[in-house]
This record gives structure tokens, C-alpha cells and sequence, in this order.
């Protein structure tokens, strides 16, 4: 119970765990920072760990001269990539064996043949997106590989993502996250960062059920 503590605290203080560890560990913080971002990223079982807010207070950070922002998005940058390429393996490993299960109602073919159409089609911009996307951008590149989407076109839209994302909210971060505005109100900025992209992706994803189920009748 107390590491669920810590963690849920760490999730919701993010900015005054990671300030604390800078000052207490100095460039270890880096290795932090890769490890953080990789295993949520990477590992499909740890979608709760924090991702925008912690590249927002790492840009506020740099901004305040305690972190190297180069060096920082750098290593942001590889952790990204690499978590979602391994993902992405992880779920190419375990898919066709997961869809032999032929009387499964949700893990047969016809189930494995949806999802790799719809990857073919939307792959690239869902990978993209997915990264702003808390939870989300957890299980995209895992269905990605499940559903085989081509490895060198993951690879791609995974690399323009991975960058889009680290560099734009760090940035964010580095040029507002010392306002005093900001500051003041940095714990509802958190809770933004969580539940907004959240809550727009369940919005996008009614709006797409509805389209599809209008084409089905149309059909």
C-alpha cells in the first residue's frame, strides 16, 4: 500500500518529487527520466505512469537552469522511441497466438483482420495522436503489432511522434512552466494533462463508432 501511495503522490506532485531528486542526485536524474518514460511507454501493464505532465516539469526545470533542456529532450526522445518499438514487438510476438483462439469472440480472425485493416489505413496518424494520449498511447503500439502493422511504417510514424510529442510539451514547459501564473496553478495543469487528451480520445472514439455504424446501415 505505501508504494501505491507514493506512487499515486508522485503522479499528482510530479514537480516536487522530480525538483527534490535533482537537487538530491544530480545527473542521475536523466537515467530517471529514460526509465520513467520507457516503461510507460514500453510496458503494456504500466499505462498510470506519468507522461505529459513529467515532460512539462522537466521543461519547466530546464527553464530554471536546473536541467540541461538539450540533454533532457535527448534522452525523453530515446525513451519514447524505444518504449513503443519494444510495444510494439511485444504485442507482434504475442498476436498470432492470441488470434488462433477461433472460437473467441473477440480474439479470432475476423477480429485480427479489423484491426490490421484498420492500422493499414489510420496506423500512422493513430501512433502520432495516441502519444498525447494518456493510456492510450500505452496500448496503441502494443494493437499496432498485434495487428501487424508493417514494422518499417510503425518505425516511422513512432520516430515523428516520439518527437512531436517530448519536444513540444518540454518546450511548453521550458518558456511557461515558470510563470507565476502556471506555478500557481500547476496542480490543476496536471489534472488536465491526464484527463483532457482522455477525454477527447473517448469523444473521438463515440464519434468513429457512430460513422461506422451509419456506414453498416447504409450498406
Amino acid at each position: 500500500m505505501e508504494i501505491i501511495s507514493f506512487l499515486v503522490d508522485f503522479i499528482l506532485h510530479v514537480d516536487k518529487h522530480l525538483e527534490a531528486f535533482v537537487i538530491a542526485y544530480g545527473p542521475w536524474v536523466y537515467a530517471l527520466l529514460f526509465l520513467i518514460v520507457f516503461v510507460e511507454t514500453g510496458a503494456v501493464v504500466m499505462p498510470f505512469l506519468p507522461g505529459d505532465s513529467l515532460l512539462f516539469i522537466v521543461g519547466a526545470l530546464c527553464g530554471a537552469g536546473l536541467m540541461n533542456f538539450p540533454l533532457a529532450c535527448g534522452i525523453l526522445i530515446a525513451a519514447a522511441i524505444l518504449g513503443d518499438q519494444c510495444n510494439y514487438s511485444i504485442g507482434r510476438y504475442f498476436g498470432p497466438k492470441v488470434f488462433q483462439w477461433e472460437n473467441s469472440r473477440l480474439f479470432n480472425r475476423k477480429a485480427f483482420d479489423q484491426a490490421h485493416g484498420f492500422y493499414e489505413r489510420y496506423g500512422g496518424i493513430t501512433i502520432i495522436l495516441a502519444r498525447f494520449m494518456p493510456f492510450i498511447r500505452t496500448f496503441a503500439p502494443f494493437v499496432a503489432g498485434v495487428a501487424e502493422m508493417s514494422r518499417a511504417k510503425f518505425t516511422m510514424f513512432n520516430v515523428v511522434g516520439g518527437l512531436i510529442w517530448v519536444l513540444g510539451i518540454a518546450t511548453a514547459g521550458y518558456f511557461f512552466g515558470n510563470l507565476p501564473f502556471v506555478r500557481q496553478h500547476l496542480d490543476k495543469i496536471i489534472w488536465a494533462l491526464i484527463f483532457v487528451p482522455g477525454l477527447l480520445a473517448i469523444f473521438g472514439a463515440w464519434r468513429a463508432s457512430k460513422a461506422e455504424k451509419a456506414r453498416e446501415a447504409q450498406a
